[in-house]
């Protein structure tokens, strides 16, 4: 199975052809997710509120999905799909992996201080990124037998002047992203790192740059693509590969550990 561990960077998820890996799951092709990315708006992703731990509602994105997906829930994706947030109180990372695909996919994109914490059976979430920036060991023990990691965070290095608070939350999201994913993108068969140290976390008028970048860099890849998936075949004996069902995985966010989706929110 060849997985698709696509790490978060909020508008620089552009960079994936998408606001993330749900509409892939979901059938979108590239042309469509294509189209998708150009009509997108910012109203439609963010719902500003009344500062309460978060100034961004985050329900835009979950109706953002539920529309373009027919509200179908994850394990009726065509394509194995998990969303994964971090759960506020303990630091664990979720893998939603059946359920309530719009609640999971709002839960796995609230950034810490910019979106509320989203509740989810009694218990709290944020970004998944806060604990696996990039989802190689969530691809692995989904089965995955070659991992193609798609890192689109900011680095830490790329910062411009510090001068508010939003800039001080997003540079510290990006020094501890950039430290916590490093294990995890040593372990990816290829990690693809597009060049996007032009373009903000919520720079939407940028998407093209984004989109570009991501395709420039995923064709630098297919070389290094190609070869793992070749490896990956020798390692198993024609017999079993006519056994194992040619699946294609993706995946949208880290986690440790599986779970349903089912929101408490109306």
């Amino acid at each position: 199975m060849l997985a698709l561990a696509l790490g978060g960077g909020a508008s620089r998820g552009f960079a994936h052809v998408g606001v993330i890996g749900a509409l892939l799951a979901g059938g979108y092709d590239g042309e469509a997710l294509r189209r998708i990315a150009d009509e997108m708006t910012e109203q439609e992703l963010r719902d500003i509120v009344f500062p309460d731990r978060g100034f961004v509602s985050g329900k835009r994105v979950r109706e953002f999905i539920d529309r373009h997906l027919d509200h179908r829930s994850i394990e009726d994706l065509p394509r194995r799909f998990a969303a994964v947030a971090t759960d506020l109180r303990s630091g664990e990372a979720i893998a939603f992996n059946h359920g309530d695909l719009g609640i999971a996919v709002q839960a796995s994109s609230s950034i810490p201080g910019v979106f509320q914490p989203v509740r989810i059976g009694g218990r709290e979430y944020v970004d998944g990124g806060l604990a696996s920036p990039v989802p190689v060991g969530t691809a692995r023990r989904m089965g995955a037998d070659v991992v193609v990691a798609v890192d689109v965070g900011r680095r830490p290095e790329y910062a411009t002047v510090l001068s508010t608070d939003f800039a001080v939350v997003m540079q510290a999201i990006a020094i501890m992203e950039r430290h916590v994913g490093q294990e995890e993108r040593a372990q990816a068969d290829v990690l693809i790192a597009p060049d996007l140290s032009h373009i903000g976390a919520l720079d939407f008028a940028h998407r093209d740059l984004a989109i570009e970048a991501g395709a420039r860099a995923a064709r630098a890849a297919l070389p290094a693509i190609r070869a793992a998936i070749e490896r990956a075949r020798a390692r198993y004996s024609a017999t079993s590969i006519r056994s194992r069902p040619e699946r294609l995985a993706w995946y949208s966010a880290p986690s440790a550990r599986a779970s349903s989706c089912s929101s408490d929110s109306p």
